[in-house]
């Protein structure tokens, strides 16, 4: 097999060796066979993959709140496959009379913001053909949106960053609410949603309770 990874991480990695490789090198290598590496953290005595996916969980739920209150068709974790990309929408959102569909990407944590951004842009490319298979119908408009809970630390990444993601995700909050009024041409935004920050401070004050008895 013609493999990317340089010959010494393939060595590294099937030796055992892998804790001398950075995590980026260590996904690249399993992405050759389609395969995901997952980093899982313990604190405080939980699994913090649970706590983050009751995190992702609660931004979805608050963007589809946000969404139905303009009277648009929705669905959640929409899989793919398409062209040898495969994947899931965690939020899509369609309104057949403007011909419009919204791909929502919820995000508990920043990571990688080049990965994010190519991810979220190959949902947009297949949003026509994914809308047609979900809904039943071929958007003429499609909004690629980034959903994050309002917090300061996503805010304080975001602008550090705000040069690429000014320019990749040039729409807020309230032009997104605009453009889910009245779609009109593609849009690429970046939304940070108050409800997904009250659920999961209300979430983090019920497990402190538990914790402490």
């Amino acid at each position: 097999m013609d493999m990317r990874c340089p010959r010494h991480v393939v060595q590294a990695i099937e030796a055992g060796r892998a804790g001398r490789l950075t995590l980026d090198v260590i996904q690249r290598y399993f992405e050759e066979f389609d395969a995901r590496a997952r980093l899982t953290l313990w604190w405080n005595g939980a699994d913090l993959d649970r706590l983050l996916d009751s995190r992702h969980a609660g931004i979805v739920e608050a963007g589809l709140g946000e969404v139905r209150t303009y009277g648009w068709k929705t669905a959640s974790e929409v899989t793919f496959s398409e062209f040898g990309e495969r994947g899931s929408i965690d939020l899509m959102a369609a309104k057949e009379a403007a011909s419009a569909v919204l791909i929502g990407e919820a995000k508990s944590e920043w990571g990688s913001i080049e990965e994010t951004l190519r991810r979220l842009d190959v949902k947009a490319r297949l949003a026509p053909k994914i809308a047609f298979q979900t809904f039943g119908f071929r958007p003429r408009a499609v909004a690629a949106v980034l959903l994050f809970a309002e917090d300061r630390t996503a805010r304080r990444v975001a602008a550090r960053f705000s040069t690429t993601l000014d320019s990749a995700l040039p729409a807020r909050g309230r032009d997104i609410r605009r453009w889910l009024r009245e779609p009109a041409g593609n849009l690429r935004g970046l939304w940070f949603l108050t409800d997904a920050a009250d659920d999961r401070h209300a979430r983090d004050k019920k497990a402190r309770r538990r914790r402490n008895g």
